[in-house]
């Protein structure tokens, strides 16, 4: 139940009751809520009850663990959380936890999920939203047909959402948001208020409009930068080049720390106090960039993102808080430029996986407008892997590899060799390749900051008893590093379409200097795989002494039909076995050798 009094005054109750099957849903059983200074919890208990029904423990408020909710890199943060669990494993038994808490803003109100995922069946759900009858608040229904029950009572009316006997949404690789699968209800306010800051949601516009106002005025520069932009910029003519410059100056002399602490969870500290600081969360370090642009006389825009690789859905026709992240949108006369202020690593120009290809609310003095980030596509997406290597007769090899990868296939080795030092990242090696027993002898990464950015990786790996000695012959995996590892369960009762997110695609070229003395008995055919989602191709031979293997494989995204997951089974399935096909090489006699 949601009772909003007034705009600065906002009363969450919650009421769940769940019944534990076994232990593979204890994680469902655990009770956590947030709070800080405005966000106040004024009640909550705990009920344990066995299978019978009966009240075996409780817990109140009191007794609850607190705990601070500040995490990695957060400067101020007032965040708290309560958090219980009965650690109880006898099944099936049944937990009910009860809260209520008040904010004291309303720029967001809660949705109604009776369901967040997969393995939950639902006996019955219901939300209820009471406001002044002369408040207008706004919602939007997913897989839910009817309209709410509405009554008025004094000045008062409310709105009534129910459902019972849900069945448990199945959970299916590649499946469509969740939002498509289940019934689920979000809200929005009209009017709302944050601290002293009032504003209005009816439009995307009318958004973009509070935001604004949370940072207007607060890209002015001390002197020092402002000069030190000048001395920068002033010899350049391309715009690019100075928007490129500057950035580099901002990755430079400020570093990302978080801020979560009441309105400056939501407003950018001002230009000047980042420059003093020389740090700033991702509204102010993108505030003092627009800052910095500004007075070189490059127009650019404050953006409100949602952020992760996995969580990129925006209800466009819902103007809502959906946003968690703020980035940099710079349109030049010949190009576009996008902007990620938080990160010393990235190269300007370029997103990763965290914001691109999704929805965005674009900001400036008339509003919000929302615009769409970069889709990288399989020819930004590609790694490129030459590996060379020597096998001796007693089955080990040495392996010389090098690889380049581009886009967002770069995106976990930037963060690797930036964040880890060199020791943690020779442990990720060892333990990253389907070899049996090796050693990383060498390896070293060069970032290339193009447009389109790219990692280049070197490695010197030796594998023992790589290839399996049996008599005269040895039997050896020409695919020595991309061994695909997807092996979908076959399902005949498919409901979803198959979504995938991202294209890419990977191209292996692989030659292994054999033993003198030795000739191919057996080579696998060449492999070939055309498919809506996919390409796959891999080809092996035998000459001069040298086994050669071709591999490509390309994903699409998109979406496909259910009806064609048996296809997508049937694909991963015959790469699976394709990319662990060997040769057979045999001990040739001496007047057996010409192949």
């Amino acid at each position: 139940q949601v009772n909003i009094i007034a705009t600065d005054n906002v009363e969450f109750s919650y009421r769940f009751v769940l019944t534990i099957l076994n232990e593979k849903a204890d994680k469902f059983a655990d009770f956590s809520i947030s709070y800080n200074k405005e966000n106040r919890i004024t009640f909550a208990m705990g009920y344990l009850y066995d299978a019978a029904g009966n009240e075996i423990k409780k817990v109140k408020l009191k007794d609850m663990d607190d705990l601070s909710g500040i995490s990695d890199n957060n400067l101020y943060e007032d965040s708290r959380i309560k958090y219980h669990s009965f650690h109880h494993k006898v099944y099936p038994y049944t937990i009910e936890y009860k809260f209520k808490i008040v904010y004291g803003n309303s720029l967001f109100f809660p949705a109604w999920i009776p369901q967040n995922g997969a393995y939950e069946a639902v006996e019955k759900s219901t939300a209820e939203y009471i406001c002044d009858k002369d408040y207008q608040f706004r919602f939007k229904a997913f897989n839910y047909k009817e309209q709410p029950k509405t009554e008025i009572s004094g000045d008062k009316k409310s709105f009534t959402w129910s459902v019972k006997d849900l069945p448990a949404i199945r959970s299916e690789v590649y499946s469509p948001p969740l939002h498509e699968l289940t019934t689920m209800v979000i809200f929005g306010p009209t009017d709302f208020q944050m601290d002293a800051y009032k504003g209005n949601m009816k439009s995307w516009q009318d958004f973009g409009k509070f935001i604004y106002s949370l940072k207007a005025g607060r890209d002015e520069l001390p002197e020092n930068i402002k000069q030190k932009v000048h001395q920068l910029t002033d010899g350049i003519k391309d715009e690019k080049t100075k928007v490129d410059t500057l950035y580099r100056f901002l990755q430079k002399t400020t570093r990302y720390i978080s801020i979560q602490l009441g309105i400056g969870g939501w407003q950018p500290f001002d230009a000047k106090y980042v420059a003093s600081k020389a740090y700033g969360d991702c509204k102010a370090l993108t505030n003092y960039m627009y800052s910095l642009l500004k007075e070189a006389g490059i127009k650019s825009y404050y953006t409100v993102i949602r952020a992760g690789e996995n969580d990129r859905y925006i209800t466009a026709d819902f103007p809502s808080q959906q946003f968690t992240h703020v980035i940099l949108f710079v349109p030049l006369a010949k190009d576009t430029i996008w902007l990620e202020c938080t990160n010393a690593n990235m190269p300007p120009g370029y997103l990763g996986s965290f914001t691109c290809n999704r929805n965005a609310l674009m900001i400036d003095a008339n509003g919000g407008k929302l615009i769409h980030t970069p889709n990288y596509g399989i020819d930004d997406n590609t790694a490129i892997r030459k590996m060379n290597a020597t096998l001796d007769e007693e089955g080990n090899l040495n392996l010389k590899t090098n690889t380049k990868y581009i886009g967002l296939q770069q995106d976990f080795y930037r963060y690797m060799i930036n964040a880890l030092p060199k020791d943690k990242q020779k442990r990720y090696l060892q333990q990253v390749f389907d070899f049996a027993t090796y050693e990383i002898d060498g390896f070293n990464y060069s970032e290339q900051n193009e447009a389109m950015p790219s990692i280049v990786e070197s490695l010197d790996i030796t594998a023992r008893n790589y290839a399996t000695l049996s008599g005269k012959r040895l039997f050896i995996k020409p695919n020595l590093m991309t061994m695909n590892e997807k092996k979908f369960e076959k399902d005949e009762k498919r409901l979803y379409d198959i979504v995938i997110q991202s294209a890419s695609r990977e191209i292996d070229s692989v030659t292994i200097k054999i033993p003198d003395g030795y000739k191919p008995e057996y080579i696998p055919a060449e492999v070939l795989l055309e498919k809506p989602f996919g390409k796959y191709q891999i080809s092996m031979s035998v000459k001069n002494n040298e086994i050669t293997c071709y591999r490509l494989l390309e994903q699409y995204d998109g979406r496909f039909p259910a009806a064609d997951y048996h296809e997508l089974v049937e694909f991963y399935q015959a790469i699976y076995k394709a990319d662990r096909n060997k040769i057979v090489l045999v001990k040739a006699s001496s007047d057996d050798m010409d192949f």
